[in-house]
């Protein structure tokens, strides 16, 4: 058993990651970063929840792209296929669900 302080967990780099564990092929992560990731897909759903700080989620389909602001609680899930994007406003910590070896 443990207990993590999420609030105290920093990173030297954006998008640092504390492995918390891995869970039936699924790895939870716990996130650090002030700066945006990168465009992407996941191969499988992601499940983004938001745990301190605020996150402009950036999300394009066919019909363009839209930005969703996400605030501390909040959770972004993402089918596999759903491209989309973080940006972080300001230092942010993200618990993230999602496929061992996703991206």
């Amino acid at each position: 058993m443990r207990i993590i302080k999420s609030a105290k967990f920093t990173g030297e780099n954006a998008w640092d990651a504390m492995d918390v564990d891995e869970i039936d092929g699924a790895t939870v992560r716990l996130h650090w970063t002030d700066k945006p990731y990168k465009w992407h897909v996941n191969d499988g759903p992601e499940v983004f929840v938001v745990l301190d700080g605020t996150v402009n989620m950036h999300t394009r389909d066919h019909a363009g792209e839209k930005i969703w602001t996400l605030s501390v609680g909040d959770i972004f899930h993402a089918e596999a296929g759903d491209e989309h994007v973080a940006h972080p406003d300001g230092p942010a910590r993200i618990l993230v669900i999602e496929r061992a070896g996703s991206i």
